[in-house]
């Protein structure tokens, strides 16, 4: 018989799962920034051997992983729960990321990275469903933003341990820090998280369901999971394009490292401050519209950096630009969640990042392919500000999801 339905968590306990669950997103940050931090460096260490078409097959190698690893938590959510999932996918990242330190060709490099991709895949989307799984309504999109600017702080601390080492130092310490955080918090994790109410309450089963896509596509509900998808690519394009070449785009744009790195950290102060701020706004005026205006954000913000302003007005378009070329996404993930009823939310996000890392994979082969095109500088910022706007166009098109006592699944008596 199904189980009866657990208790609501506890406002300590939603405490606790915040600040563990910020500690899990800011991994995925660090790393998502580390690597486009590290891209110049890499680019200079000729016993490595990478080159810019190599580095940018490498920046989609890892969304490739991330695309596979969000599959695996779309189709294994329901039985295997939030919990197991979350730690699995932290191990591997951290594997990974000690790997990509002491690896010795930029194939093995390159390997690393795509193993990277597997745990992170599974993580963000993991670590979603479960945040939103234990918050009260009124504060899901809250929480989640809190949540999310974990990831924000480790994208932070990239640009801001490359301006300490990468002037002296090898890149590989980079990547050393990386995976170091996650020997404190997969212990502390196993320890103290609790698993998902509602891993709880359907006993693991699921079935017949095509991996968590049957219900997804059902009449009333496939309008909604084929624009969040579309939203999703948009999103992670910009995610990942920006953050790998950005660093690369202002050089090429006249300036120093030291000040592109700034200029980074600006931007992911700015992600930060707008998932925060963007998730409060969202569950007091509704989500739909605050996601449509960061992608706008970051659109004109992009539109405006391609006229090379002036330094002071620069880094107030990065703050900005945080909000809607990093926050957007994050929004995103935080519309799907609380737009999909409960054994409907672990899958929902998880096929849209599995389906959104294409554009995770094209992002950086675009930054690549626009840098070696002989193209002006501005042209960076002219293509990445398209999935801006139409990220805006594709959030205003979600509707409703219709009869959603009819998406339940059975479950066995």
């Amino acid at each position: 018989m199904p189980t009866s339905p657990t208790a609501p968590p506890t406002r300590a306990t939603e405490r606790l799962v915040l600040v563990l669950s910020a500690g899990f997103a800011a991994l995925e940050g660090y790393d998502l920034a580390c690597y486009g931090v590290t891209v110049p460096s890499l680019l200079k260490d000729g016993a490595i051997g990478a080159d810019k078409a190599a580095a940018g097959t490498v920046g989609s190698l890892v969304a490739i992983g991330m695309l596979l690893g969000a599959a695996v938590c779309a189709a294994t959510i329901r039985r295997a729960g939030s919990r197991r999932l979350l730690l699995g996918g932290a191990a591997l990242f951290s594997l990974g990321m000690l790997v990509c330190a002491i690896a010795p060709t930029f194939a093995l490099f390159g390997a690393a990275r795509l193993a990277v991709g597997v745990g992170l895949g599974i993580v963000l989307p993991t670590v979603t469903a479960y945040v939103a799984d234990l918050s009260a309504p009124e504060r899901r999109a809250r929480n989640v933003g809190i949540m999310m600017s974990g990831y924000a702080a480790g994208a932070l601390l990239a640009p801001l341990l490359g301006a300490a080492l990468l002037t002296g130092g090898s890149w590989r310490w980079i990547y050393v820090i990386g995976a170091a955080p996650a020997l404190v918090l997969l212990p502390l994790a196993l320890r103290m998280l609790p698993e998902s109410p509602v891993h709880e309450e359907s006993g693991g089963r699921s079935r017949g369901d095509l991996l968590g896509l049957r219900p997804l596509l059902a009449p009333g509900v496939r309008g909604a999971t084929l624009l969040f998808w579309a939203m999703s690519f948009c999103g992670l394009l910009l995610v990942f394009g920006i953050s790998t070449w950005l660093p690369t785009i202002m050089q090429t744009a006249g300036y120093s490292l030291g000040s592109s790195l700034l200029q980074t950290a600006a931007l992911w102060v700015g992600a930060g401050v707008g998932m925060v701020a963007g998730g409060r706004i969202a569950d007091r005026v509704g989500i739909k519209p605050v996601v449509a205006v960061a992608f706008l954000a970051g659109a004109a913000s992009l539109l405006v950096m391609s006229a090379r302003p002036a330094l002071g007005l620069l880094f107030l378009l990065m703050f900005v630009g945080g909000l809607g070329l990093i926050g957007s996404q994050v929004l995103t993930n935080a519309f799907i969640v609380g737009h999909h009823p409960p054994e409907l939310r672990g899958r929902a996000i998880g096929w849209a990042l599995s389906i959104g890392r294409l554009g995770a994979i094209v992002g950086p082969l675009m930054g690549a392919a626009i840098l070696s095109s002989g193209l002006g500088v501005a042209w960076n910022f002219y293509l990445f500000a398209i999935p801006g706007v139409l990220g805006a166009l594709l959030a205003a098109a979600v509707p409703e999801i219709r009869a959603r006592s009819t998406v339940r699944e059975p479950v066995d008596a």
